[in-house]
């Protein structure tokens, strides 16, 4: 029996900043009608044939105008099932950055938190939640 699914990849990277905190991205209800907690990190899907590298330095820039000055160090990955035909492969990274992020139409506000501040707020991303309490000492 063969069954088809529909199969993304996307990348995601705790961003950090000189004074060592980690920005926060709110998501905007209209982009992203149906997300129950709206605040997560940067990234998004992979473009297919380029790098995962390449890829979370093109997200990062569309979605912030900040630029990724390191190489991204991978911390987890996670599977996110979407009813039985749709399975995202979520890859999560850590870099540093500089600068002031100038948010696109995917984001309404942002914040520069500190990682036990991130683990403690309300509306964080569920998957981003599951990062820090599961690999906290990968991201430092």
């Amino acid at each position: 029996m063969t069954t088809s699914i529909l199969l993304q990849v996307g990348v995601k990277v705790f961003l950090r900043n000189e004074e060592g905190k980690y920005l926060l991205l709110k998501r905007s209800p209209v982009r992203y009608p149906g997300i129950k907690n709206g605040w997560d990190i940067p990234g998004g899907r992979i473009l297919p044939g380029t790098s995962l590298v390449e890829n979370i330095k093109r997200e990062v820039f569309e979605e912030t105008q900040l630029p990724v000055l390191d190489e991204p160090r991978l911390i987890g990955a996670q599977d996110i099932i979407r009813l039985p035909e749709k399975h995202i492969v979520r890859l999560t990274f850590c870099a540093t950055t500089s600068g002031t992020p100038a948010l696109d139409v995917e984001h309404l506000e942002y914040k520069w938190m500190s990682l036990g501040d991130m683990k403690n707020h309300k509306e964080l991303d569920e998957f981003t939640r599951e990062i820090l309490e599961n690999d906290f000492s990968k991201i430092m």
